[in-house]
């Protein structure tokens, strides 16, 4: 726009006009996170990865904090996030956001006494950006006065109270491969044990123990986490299990509507039901997916020298661990190991560019290749509502998957306020009897 003196005059007019009708620029108030509330308030955490975030939680109690992990559902976090969320903003956030303000609504908490604390990886896309649309919504729904904390190792919002020190960060990487590790074969668990509730029971037994001063030691000790891995394998193929034919279904998408209960309405659940065996890809392809990202950035635009070493540390820790843990799974013999990081990215090179790196960009078909080498040809692909970079790498790829690979069984499934839950799982039965159809000619 070029700013000539009738743009000024029509600006001053504009301004005059709203001081006429009492119109006020909204403030958004940001409050601090500081050291004190550490002894007073108690954080709440939003809901995305259900074993994962468990780990999250007790960490936090380890470390000193009071904090409390939500499960509160419904129509009326769609609801409260309509109400304070624009509703062109992607669907992952308004649920965030409604999820934390329907938990402030329902009269738990001691409001003076209560925190909030939302993820933020840095890069270009919702989980960096959420922060500021929550607090324009706590503004908006009259909790301003409400700290809200960032978790991040991008250097955002570092003018907070609350640190991650080393060991912390310690447990918290740990926490990612033991939340893989439970996630996987749990799921391989589920399906087939005998009595109802058996494999969460243990799931739930083990992030206990692995969380409690005095069995904590895989937290910090590498060595004391490989032992526990065995330990975690031999107790779960204990389950009294009954091995009968079930159709395996993936799950890929936007990292949030892939992972979140709330996001999806309940998948898992309903495939569970369905008679299928549920595979997902782990949260640490995702972490690995983040700093390869940086390491071919910084290939292509330039990087500071220090920065790129640091990346290629991190990524070396983070790919030895997963090598370990399929190491390990394949050596128990029992469950099947997921791919490596590796052999998933390289699948993708013949399809997308690795510089395709908006949203899950190149990771969310390479997943999809991923699932149908291991043999799981039917796959739920999740699509949120205002998740432009998910639709492309997506369903936008499914087309050439589907030409290169025509045993696979794709369908994409769109989550946004107006779809419905009875639409959503009409479609995905028709994926399924197609599935069954192809099972039975095997």
């Amino acid at each position: 726009m070029e700013y000539t003196s009738a743009n000024v005059v029509s600006w001053k007019q504009t301004q005059q006009q709203k001081e006429q009708i009492g119109f006020k620029e909204r403030e958004i108030t940001k409050i601090p996170f500081t050291k004190e509330m550490k002894e007073t308030h108690t954080i709440l955490v939003p809901m995305m990865l259900p074993i994962h975030f468990r780990f999250l939680v007790n960490i936090l109690h380890l470390h000193g904090y009071k904090a409390e992990l939500l499960h509160n559902d419904g129509k009326g976090i769609v609801d409260e996030g309509l109400r304070n969320v624009h509703n062109d903003t992607c669907y992952p956030a308004l649920l965030v956001i409604g999820q934390m303000i329907d938990a402030l609504k329902s009269g738990k908490w001691d409001l003076s006494k209560v925190a909030l604390m939302i993820t933020q990886t840095g890069g270009g896309c919702r989980a960096s950006n959420y922060i500021y649309l929550l607090r324009k919504a706590l503004n908006k729904a009259g909790y301003g006065s409400i700290p809200v904390i960032s978790l991040n190792f991008s250097g955002l919002e570092n003018d907070q109270g609350f640190s991650v020190s080393r060991v912390m960060l310690q447990n918290m990487l740990s926490a990612v491969i033991y939340g893989d590790l439970l996630m996987h074969i749990s799921n391989q668990c589920k399906p087939y044990e005998k009595n109802a509730g058996d494999t969460d029971a243990m799931v739930s037994k083990w992030i206990d123990k692995i969380t409690t001063p005095g069995t904590n030691d895989g937290l910090i000790s590498y060595k004391a986490l490989k032992k526990d891995t065995k330990a975690i394998l031999e107790d779960f193929a204990s389950i009294p299990m009954e091995r009968k034919q079930k159709t395996k279904v993936g799950i890929v998408g936007e990292i949030y509507i892939k992972f979140s209960p709330i996001g999806n309405n309940n998948l898992e659940d309903f495939l569970l039901g369905e008679n299928c065996e549920v595979v997902i890809p782990g949260f640490l392809d995702f972490c690995l997916y983040c700093i390869n990202d940086s390491l071919v950035e910084g290939r292509l635009y330039g990087g500071k020298l220090t920065t790129m070493m640091i990346y290629k540390v991190v990524y070396a820790y983070f790919l030895k661990r997963q090598t370990d843990m399929i190491k390990a799974i394949v050596k128990h013999g029992f469950f099947q190991a997921p791919s490596s990081f590796k052999h998933t990215k390289s699948l993708a090179n013949d399809y997308v560019s690795q510089a395709m790196n908006m949203g899950e960009g190149w990771l969310l078909t390479a997943e999809m290749l991923e699932l149908i080498q291991q043999g799981v040809n039917n796959i739920v692909c999740t699509q949120p509502f205002g998740c432009l970079p998910n639709h492309i790498v997506g369903r936008g790829m499914m087309k050439v998957i589907k030409e290169k690979n025509p045993q696979s069984n794709i369908v994409s499934i769109d989550y946004d306020p107006g779809a419905t839950k009875v639409n959503q799982e009409n479609r995905i039965k028709l994926m399924l009897s197609n599935a069954k159809k192809q099972m039975a000619l095997t």
